[in-house]
């Protein structure tokens, strides 16, 4: 699974020895955010459409989990194919006055919407801690993001509506920009803020009316944020569902809907293409990734590791852009090691004895049992732990920071994603060797190279086929970015200025005067 595109919120500085990252509000074990203890669990029981919170009308209940305790704190009740139906009926009813609202105006919604997430993002900040785990900091950072994205939508959106023609000087020749339709957006729970907002945003500003599923995962705080933002549209234009993969498979099915945003697995990408390709259709797909980062000689040992650290550990390793295999030159790696090693141990997640901690659990007892899966496997093989390594016996779906030397390009751990808080380390005999290693698999989202060589990062951003080459730097940025992710993890433009065009179709139009009577 993935997240937003966007530049990770917060990044933390990890240092050795403390329980959090510097700056970060401490959740002790069992204190969630949002859900006092004792408290009756929360249901999500009702849909946004047209405008109106309406009850839902299934019978399928989905449980809602604290990762940090285990115990259930929610339910969710997914839409049916007949309210999915009826959303998005609503939203082709109100897209021919929407895309005929003025781009300025439609830009003015999105700034009032901006204001009123930024208001609330104390509180989308504990919601989204309480149901994924995320430290609360980063959460609320989060949100803060998502209230950038749509400010920055707002100003991008409004700049290219199209161009003209150089053609006969008796006739006006222009090219059109126009929005697509109806777009439904399907967002992940490990970053819904960011991920949700820019999609909504450039969908929005461009004059598509939308249908918007949160995960179910992080069901609550997607329908909290996208009600925000509604709420300065008129009726119809954004309407969100509760809903699982079902929900999501009957908004991909459905005729009326022109475009499918989907952020999340390759495998359900995949499905989700196959669907509205076959109907005619245009899907927009952010998926799996498998992010190498290249350690080259000659750089500075604790500087590489925090690197390291913060790309492998941050959000416990549940970030699209997460580091997922490390390719370390020898002659540097036993003294990278030594200090990821101690960069690892100063996180302590869920240790009673330290209820601040700098690592948060993973969002469920399902990504527990993949990412230990991973890491036995990988033991087995011969991987050396140096690390972490295995689950912790306590409640919640914890998984400590784990570092593994020795790790092979046959090990699932070095293949498919992982999605946890793991740094595999395969030790390089050059700059060559781990770039040719970083640049193969099945994924193509983002890779990392630390350098001291300004050629040997041109030859990086040269022969990584990635949507994203960071040279230096794991996470930043600036804003406007815009990338294609290759093979496994998607196609199409998910962010930056260049989303805008993906959701809007061109039209060319040629006008002469009609001759006189």
């Amino acid at each position: 699974m993935t997240s937003s595109s966007a530049p990770e919120p917060s990044t933390p500085h990890l240092v050795p020895g403390r329980d959090v990252p510097a700056g970060e509000p401490a959740r002790g074990p069992g204190a969630a955010a949002g859900t006092a203890a004792g408290a009756a669990p929360h249901r999500l029981g009702e849909h946004l459409v047209g405008g109106r919170a309406v009850a839902a009308e299934g019978d399928r209940v989905l449980e809602v989990v604290d990762p940090a305790t285990g115990e259930r704190v929610g339910e969710v009740v997914p839409a049916t194919d007949e309210e999915v139906g009826r959303a998005v009926a609503a939203a082709d009813a109100a897209r021919t006055a929407w895309r005929r609202t003025p781009p300025g105006e439609r830009a003015a919604a999105l700034r009032a919407a901006a204001a009123a997430v930024r208001a609330d993002a104390d509180e989308l900040g504990a919601l989204l801690t309480s149901t994924t785990g995320r430290l609360l900091g980063q959460a609320r950072a989060s949100a803060e993001v998502a209230a950038e994205l749509l400010e920055e939508a707002a100003v991008t959106g409004v700049l290219d509506t199209g161009r003209s023609l150089g053609g006969s000087v008796d006739a006006v020749d222009v090219v059109r920009r126009e929005p697509r339709g109806v777009v439904a957006v399907l967002t992940p729970w490990n970053d819904p803020y960011p991920a949700a907002a820019g999609l909504l945003a450039a969908a929005l500003v461009t004059g598509n009316t939308v249908v918007h599923k949160p995960s179910e995962r992080s069901a609550r705080a997607g329908h909290e944020l996208a009600r925000r933002i509604a709420g300065a549209l008129p009726d119809g234009v954004l309407n969100v569902l509760a809903g699982d993969g079902a929900t999501g498979a009957a908004l991909a099915a459905d005729p009326r809907v022109h475009v499918v945003a989907h952020v999340g697995s390759t495998e359900t990408g995949r499905r989700i293409a196959a669907a509205v390709g076959a109907r005619g259709g245009r899907a927009l797909l952010e998926n799996g990734g498998k992010d190498p980062l290249v350690v080259d000689a000659g750089v500075d040992p604790a500087w590489a590791a925090q690197q390291v650290a913060v790309g492998a550990f941050t959000n416990t390793g549940q970030l699209c852009t997460a580091v997922e295999r490390v390719y370390l030159h020898e002659d540097v790696a036993d003294a990278v090691l030594a200090e990821l090693v101690a960069l690892a141990d100063g996180l302590r997640p869920g240790d009673p004895a330290a209820p601040a901690t700098g690592l948060g659990p993973l969002v469920d007892e399902r990504q527990l049992a993949l990412v230990d899966e991973h890491v036995r496997e990988a033991v087995e093989a011969g991987a050396r732990v140096l690390a972490g390594g295995a689950r912790l016996d306590r409640p919640g779906s914890f998984y400590p920071a784990t570092v593994l030397d020795g790790c092979t390009d046959g090990m699932r751990l070095m293949t498919e994603e992982t999605f946890g808080p793991v740094a595999a380390v395969t030790r390089v005999a050059s700059f060559a060797e781990g770039l040719a290693l970083a640049a193969a698999g099945d994924y193509g989202l983002a890779a990392t190279v630390l350098t001291p060589s300004t050629a040997h990062a041109l030859e990086a951003a040269e022969a990584l086929e990635v949507g994203t080459v960071k040279v230096n730097a794991v996470f930043g940025g600036a804003p406007g970015g815009s990338a294609d992710p290759r093979r496994g993890s998607g196609q199409g433009r998910g962010f930056g200025p260049d989303l805008l065009g993906e959701l809007t179709a061109l039209k060319a139009v040629h006008l002469e005067a009609a001759p006189t009577a």
